[in-house]
């Protein structure tokens, strides 16, 4: 069984500001740079789990450093935020030492116009939508590659599951209108999440013609954890321009009806 595993040399690699010069790298480490604006002192944070959130962790830790700002706390997803957040000099808290969160802040793997997103290709979706609940406001970073019209477009759904009986769950999957895939690690054995328990990517046709439907249908099924859905759950996306004439811009989106 494979469990998500930290590189030493990429933490080593962001604890000492090491860049990137892939204009995807570039864009997500811009829109880290716009979400970290919305950072106070004294604040406590939600940590995201992913390879956009390891930018935020970066100017996170810089402005820390630099006296910028002070008194925070932040509240990791995974060993993998955990053991990169101790590297820049994050202080972190258990999620149950703190009543709520002032902010959470992570990546997607698809988001909509609505702000819906798909999450959980980084394994970390149960405690993500943990910390999510607990915050104030949820911000979302992301670079524009990220964006879909419907669900499902590019990503697939990622339902983490118990390990007793899984494969009793893909026909069910099944009639979802999916196909569903086992995470394996690179190793080729399947992927367990810090929790433990396998995940079952669903893969549908072209897009998921409801969402919430689905949702609904997943969460009554006994032995289904968590799915990587957050449905109306996000205050604002932070969207960075990767390519032409816009590369390198970033656009604050508010969710309708929220404040910015």
């Amino acid at each position: 069984m494979t469990r998500p595993s930290v590189d030493s040399t990429s933490v080593h690699a962001a604890a000492h500001g090491e860049p990137s010069t892939s204009p995807v790298e570039q864009a997500k480490r811009a829109a880290a740079s716009r979400a970290l604006e919305e950072v106070g002192s004294g604040m406590i944070l939600g940590l995201g789990t992913g390879s956009t959130i390891r930018h935020f962790l970066d100017v996170l830790g810089e402005a820390i450093a630099a006296g910028r700002l002070d008194g925070i706390r932040g509240v990791a997803t995974s060993r993998d935020t955990e053991t990169r957040a101790g590297a820049l000099g994050i202080p972190l808290i258990a999620l149950e030492e703190a009543e709520s969160l002032d902010l959470a802040v992570d990546g997607t793997d698809e988001f909509t116009p609505e702000l819906d997103l798909i999450k959980g290709l980084g394994g970390a979706l149960l405690r993500e939508k943990m910390v999510v609940q607990a915050a104030r406001r949820f911000i979302v970073i992301a670079d524009a590659g990220k964006a879909v019209h419907r669900l499902g477009a590019r990503a697939p759904l990622p339902v983490e599951v118990v390990s007793f009986a899984w494969r009793s769950h893909l026909p069910y999957f099944r009639s979802l209108g999916a196909s569903p895939e086992l995470r394996r690690g690179e190793d080729g054995e399947p992927f367990l999440t810090d929790n433990g328990n396998p995940i079952v990517d669903l893969h549908f046709e072209s897009t998921i013609p409801d969402p919430a439907a689905v949702e609904a249908r997943l969460r009554d099924r006994a032995g289904v954890v968590e799915t990587g859905f957050f449905l109306g759950l996000a205050d604002a996306v932070v969207v960075a321009q990767v390519s032409g004439d816009r590369a390198g811009e970033v656009t604050f989106i508010p969710a309708a009806g929220r404040p910015a």
